[in-house]
């Protein structure tokens, strides 16, 4: 029986190093040449994933890359987006200007390129090459954001972003969902966006019965979709918390190649 493969990419799929070891690169082209389908399950903006898509040939065996903790689903072979939820745009510009008064940093993305509102810091350029981006500062990001976007991320010191996370996710209750996904980094996504509830809606799309999913993830975000698969893994580098809602853990973490003992186990 074929199965579905859904894997994070940061802490998960790659080492320390941002790397895909070569041993965990064979294992996977060969799982998806018996038939098995590989979805990448990312905070990551689309085109921060290619380069991995690339590397494991998605767009041969017809997988799929979830960016933006949800929000867009892409058939890699048809580069068809299958599945998304635009940001709501009257928010744009009151985040813009909370930025502004609260000395925050803030970017969207746009095609290759990562826009920054604000001056560009340290952590925006963090944001741009580990996603191999480029960044661009825009004088007027209001104006300028006229097209559907899928996330907004804010930048903040490590000591303050905890205080102006709880503040936003008051003020946007209902309108957005807000959570750090980084010490320094406090994402905007449109409400009600995670992963499960986008591999619910793609499931149900192309026929496949959650029973017949593994999902493999180590942060907070991962932590829906590991509750939803059939057979929800925390690596063994993952975060307590994690580790509380998987099935199963693993034995080595993402330095290890982890992964291996998953894929040996369940394809």
């Amino acid at each position: 029986m074929n199965k579905v493969l859904i894997l994070d990419i940061d802490g998960t799929l790659t080492n320390s190093k941002k790397e895909i070891t070569p041993n965990t690169i064979e294992a996977l082209l060969e799982l998806q040449r018996k038939g098995h389908t590989i979805i990448l399950a990312s905070g990551r903006p689309t085109h921060g994933v290619k380069w991995i898509s690339d590397i494991l040939q998605l767009e041969r065996y017809g997988g799929y890359v979830l960016c933006f903790n949800g929000a867009r689903i892409t058939k890699i072979g048809t580069n068809e987006i299958v599945y998304q939820r635009c940001f709501p745009k009257e928010c744009i510009a009151p985040l813009y200007t909370y930025a502004r008064e609260h000395d925050m940093g803030l970017v969207t993305y746009e095609g290759d390129t990562v826009i920054a509102a604000t001056r560009i810091d340290e952590h925006m350029e963090f944001e741009a090459r580990l996603n191999r981006m480029e960044l661009r500062q825009v004088d007027d990001f209001v104006s300028y954001v006229d097209f559907d976007i899928n996330k907004c991320l804010f930048t903040a010191s490590v000591d303050v972003a905890p205080e102006l996370e709880q503040d936003l996710v008051k003020r946007y209750e209902n309108a957005l969902s807000i959570y750090r996904s980084e010490p320094f980094f406090i994402e905007a996504m449109p409400p009600g966006v995670d992963k499960a509830a986008s591999l619910e809606h793609l499931f149900r799309n192309i026929g496949v019965a959650r029973e017949d999913t593994v999902a493999c993830g180590d942060g907070f975000n991962d932590m829906s979709m590991i509750r939803y698969a059939g057979v929800g893994v925390a690596m063994a580098n993952a975060q307590e918390e994690v580790k509380k809602v998987a099935d199963v853990i693993t034995k080595a973490s993402n330095d290890e190649d982890g992964l291996l003992e998953i894929i040996e186990r369940y394809f």
